[in-house]
């Protein structure tokens, strides 16, 4: 089934001035040859500086070149949600002088829950180099890259979507668009940033320069469903509609949004392929999926969508490349059989991994790691662990994977051998262990204990500690190659 949705107006509220080019200089030919040889050097000075990005206006991610169009820095952003809220400014003057020129890809952000804000460090000399503040409530963010690498989209928990320049190290651009959001993802082209929220449940779209609203996707269902009384009281509409809270947001190939809806029980794809033509995004519907879905990751091709389900004991598969076969059962039956423990907190599906021919998942409630094949996605082992995995990430070569666990046993990790399953180190990195980042090319981890204050570095060939970090109840942990990956 496809919905074709309302939607705003493709840069509507935006200005643009055209940026155009001075008349060509002199040639050399007609002046003096004092003149002449000057000019060949300041010509020659001038290709460097091109070349180098040191031109004004050129600056890496400055976001415009000449002969485009590029939005005027006084473009203002309305909310067009229920909250109320007035408008805020789509984008700061810059202050070029604040700016550093710096290689974006050895930066990343570490989120400072406690305090609002993002500490940015320099992977490659372990240091933290300037700290962004302002950001709101960062008690579940979220962080993705522009594909430049210039901008951190910060997704905060109390609706705010925050545009951060990581070379100026301040905030671009800032608004509230909900009153409470998981996450969101960035398109394909990196054009449209969607958000998805839990009130009011739905998916919104904005232009990733201003920060325009695009569009709104509310989560809509019929209401007097399994779920409704119980987990989505005060969200109900006339017409017996409801909103569902929005979970699992990934992008996918094809500018393409895929998510879950929590109460609903069901999996949507959002084509915004329509909005570059004028027209409304579509959503094609997914229903009866299973109990609940509470997270959802796609693989690193951008081929599988899978959603864990809270009330059953499968996984929901989705084939993007085959969607009209519809949503498939894996892993059937994975808790039949066993008793389960009280679930502290609920294991992430984006902390899966994949890894030698096979998946590799955190069991619900259990002390495991689970292990499936490829070939037929069918539970093939299941690995004992200090606690309740809540991520279980592999290396990029993917000869190890890194599990850190919920509470009571969140001060310690553990390493996988991908080839034998087998637990081949424990490390303490200090008390909750929240979050867990590998360098592009896996020869370092970086992994946070938020009640200790601190960010430690371990080499993963050695697990020697490289290096400690003094940051405030650090979380998430987010380098900036993240921006090339699906789903990341």
């Amino acid at each position: 089934m496809t919905t074709t949705l309302s939607r705003f107006g493709h840069g509507s509220q935006r200005d643009a001035s055209t940026v155009t080019a001075s008349p060509a200089p002199t040639s050399p030919t007609a002046l003096s040859p004092a003149l002449s040889t000057a000019w060949r050097s300041c010509r020659a000075m001038l290709s460097l500086g091109l070349m180098l990005g040191l031109v004004p206006g050129l600056l890496l991610g400055s976001g415009f070149a000449m002969g485009q169009d590029r939005p005027e820095d006084t473009t203002t952003i309305h909310t067009t949600d229920s909250l109320g809220t007035s408008p805020s400014p789509a984008a700061l003057p810059e202050d070029t002088d604040a700016c550093q020129l710096r290689a974006t890809g050895g930066l990343g952000v570490v989120v400072e829950r406690a305090d609002g804000r993002l500490a940015l460090v320099d992977r490659r000399a372990h240091k933290v180099i300037g700290r962004i503040e302002g950001l709101g409530d960062l008690s579940h963010a979220s962080v993705k890259f522009s594909s430049d690498e210039r901008y951190a989209y910060v997704f905060g928990r109390d609706g705010g979507l925050t545009k951060v320049d990581l070379l100026c190290t301040r905030i671009a651009a800032r608004v509230i668009q909900s009153g409470n959001s998981i996450g969101g993802a960035i398109s394909q082209d990196g054009r449209i940033v969607a958000v998805a929220n839990y009130e009011p449940g739905g998916v919104k779209l904005f232009d990733s320069d201003s920060l325009t609203l695009l569009a709104e996707v509310p989560a809509r269902y019929p209401s007097g469903g399994q779920h409704n009384d119980q987990h989505n009281s005060g969200q109900h509409n006339s017409g017996h509609e409801a909103l569902s809270k929005v979970v699992g947001l990934v992008d996918a190939p094809g500018h393409r949004f895929v998510y879950s809806l929590w109460e609903a029980d069901e999996i949507q794809i959002l084509d915004t392929t329509p909005l570059a033509s004028g027209d409304a995004p579509t959503v094609t519907r997914f229903t009866r999926i299973g109990d609940r879905p509470y997270d959802a990751l796609i693989d690193p091709i951008g081929r599988y969508y899978v959603a864990g389900l809270f009330g059953e004991d499968h996984l929901a598969r989705l084939d993007l490349w085959h969607p009209e076969r519809g949503v498939e059962p894996v892993l059937s039956g994975y808790r039949q059989g066993d008793e389960s423990l009280p679930v502290y907190k609920m294991p992430h599906l984006e902390g899966w991994t994949i890894a030698n021919d096979h998946a590799w998942w955190p069991a619900v409630g259990r002390h495991e790691v689970l292990m499936a094949s490829l070939d037929d996605w069918q539970l093939e082992r299941r690995i004992a662990v200090h606690g309740q995995p809540v991520f279980v990430m592999s290396r990029p070569d993917q000869r190890q994977l890194w599990v850190n666990f919920a509470y009571p046993d969140n001060d310690m990790v553990q390493v996988l051998d991908s080839e034998s399953g087998d637990v081949i180190r424990s490390l303490t990195p200090g008390q909750a262990v929240l979050h867990m980042e590998f360098s592009p090319r896996g020869e370092e981890v970086w992994i946070s204990a938020r009640d200790s204050d601190q960010v430690v570095v371990y080499d993963t060939a050695t697990f020697e500690l490289l290096a400690t970090l003094d940051i405030a109840s650090p979380s998430g942990i987010f380098f900036t190659d993240r921006a090339h990956r699906i789903g990341l």
